[in-house]
């Protein structure tokens, strides 16, 4: 595996274990803990967006370097869900973050927030699911170049 491989799996786990701390540290925050703790939940997920938005950013880049001329169906169907992924987190994620952190801080824990907090939730569902969906396939990809590789 490439030096370019190897930092693209890095960041796709990376930032696939990012949103999934995201989200299940929201789930347990919002049945387990207080208002404080999701308050600080809140907080912690806008800090952690530097750790998930270079990973992203990263994986991203690479996957287009790595699978840019490919047209087999695995990297194809990884092109298409990345618009949908990357979408998804800087148009809906990120401002949602935002929002939620904005509102627990002030302790406005009303409709609002959790009609908010509903669809935060989905939509890193979303994400996760594709992003799943992406790490099956680049595993798929390797298995392919392995098998071309012992066959040469």
């Amino acid at each position: 595996m490439t030096m370019i491989a190897k930092t693209h799996a890095i960041a796709g786990v990376v930032g696939f274990l990012t949103i999934l701390t995201f989200w299940t540290s929201t789930i347990l925050s919002e049945l387990f803990g207080s208002h404080d703790v999701i308050a600080d939940v809140k907080g912690m997920i806008l800090s952690g967006m530097f750790v998930l938005i270079p990973a992203m950013a990263v994986a991203g880049a690479t996957g287009m370097r790595i699978g840019g001329k490919r047209k087999d169906r695995p990297a194809i169907a990884k092109k298409r869900r990345m618009p949908i992924i990357a979408g998804n987190g800087l148009l809906i994620l990120v401002p949602l973050a935002f929002f939620l952190e904005a509102r627990a801080s002030a302790g406005a824990f009303d409709s609002t927030f959790y009609m908010v907090q509903g669809v935060e939730l989905i939509a890193g569902a979303v994400n996760l699911f594709l992003m799943g969906l992406n790490i099956r396939d680049g595993r798929a990809m390797v298995q392919q170049r392995k098998q071309r590789a012992a066959k040469a």
